[in-house]
């Protein structure tokens, strides 16, 4: 779980792309960022979904705000014209992240990180059905065949429900919890869409910290717990390293097409296995491993189809220029 539900969708800061290895650099290093964040809150264990998400989202802020600070960009943090938006924003991603979370405490790290691959698919099932956009054969197509690269990865934990001992409920509920966050992350992505029309990134990224710390508050009667100075240390360097991932993110698209800079987000898929295998001795299943594939696969084609289509559109308009 790289990027949870938390994280918006930062829109490009400047019309050119220059520099693309400096791009796809400062993505991969958001990559590492957030699965090192995401390690950490697996590691803490015994320590309530709804509380990780205020440690992950209290401490993000702090040096999302220092270096908007650095930059002289702090009251840009602060301006908006929807606050209303934000704050729907807010739970739904609140909402996602906190079954992430739930997910990766009953999830080997590589299944949690693979569920949520399934979000990008999902945006493109919702923008067709809610937004009425158009999508042709080609995506829906690699959409449906990601979608079943889930069920394979999804399924032999939803079939432990049928275990006469009970032992694998926990992960089959980790598994339902996964994909239902990933639907969740699809919804706020779209909110996201609606929000960048007038508001700057840097608002959205600080309104969301500090609406997901506010709302994650209200999860205390739920069962927070007092956390050893060992857990304590893993859940606010989580916060920390999920803002400095946050920061790389938004830098990254400074430099290059978005479309250049997306499939990198699968390095997360290479990391998780070798740090759930390194830490948490997680053995990749044969069904994680074919469905990996296969969700990986059809995001990459996805991606590639759109930066052709992109370059397509971009010289019909220039053969069409006087």
């Amino acid at each position: 779980m790289t990027a949870p539900a938390a994280e918006p969708e930062p829109a490009p800061v400047s019309p050119g792309f220059t520099g693309p290895l400096r791009g796809i650099a400062l993505k991969v290093a958001s990559v590492c960022c957030f699965v090192v964040m995401a390690t950490m809150l697996k590691a803490t264990q015994t320590v309530p979904s709804g509380q990780m998400v205020f440690f992950r989202s209290f401490f993000a802020l702090l040096p999302v705000l220092a270096y908007l600070a650095w930059r002289g960009h702090l009251a840009h943090a602060f301006a908006t014209k929807r606050p209303v938006g934000h704050v729907v924003r807010g739970l739904i991603g609140v909402g996602a992240m906190s079954l992430g979370f739930f997910a990766l405490s009953r999830l080997p790290l590589p299944e949690a990180t693979v569920l949520q691959y399934a979000a990008p698919l999902l945006i493109v099932v919702l923008s067709a059905v809610l937004l009425h956009e158009r999508v042709q054969v080609f995506r829906w197509t690699t959409v449906i065949i990601g979608l079943v690269g889930v069920l394979i990865v999804l399924w032999p934990r939803l079939t432990l429900f049928t275990d006469p001992d009970g032992m694998g409920d926990g992960q089959a509920l980790g598994a339902i919890a996964g994909i239902t966050g990933a639907l969740l992350s699809a919804f706020a992505m779209l909110q996201v869409r609606t929000l960048v029309q007038t508001e700057r990134t840097e608002a959205i990224v600080t309104y969301f910290f500090i609406s997901a710390s506010v709302l994650s508050l209200l999860t205390i009667p739920f069962g927070w717990v007092m956390p050893t100075p060992e857990q304590a240390a893993l859940l606010i360097g989580a916060g920390f390293f999920g803002g400095i991932g946050q920061l790389f993110l938004t830098s990254c698209y400074r430099y290059a097409d978005m479309s250049v800079i997306a499939p990198f987000e699968y390095v997360s898929l290479i990391l998780t296995i070798a740090i759930g295998f390194v830490i948490f001795a997680d053995i990749p299943t044969a069904s994680m491993l074919v469905g990996s594939v296969i969700i990986v696969a059809s995001g990459i084609a996805v991606i590639l189809r759109e930066r052709w289509l992109g370059l397509d559109r971009a010289k019909a308009r220039e053969a069409n220029t006087p």
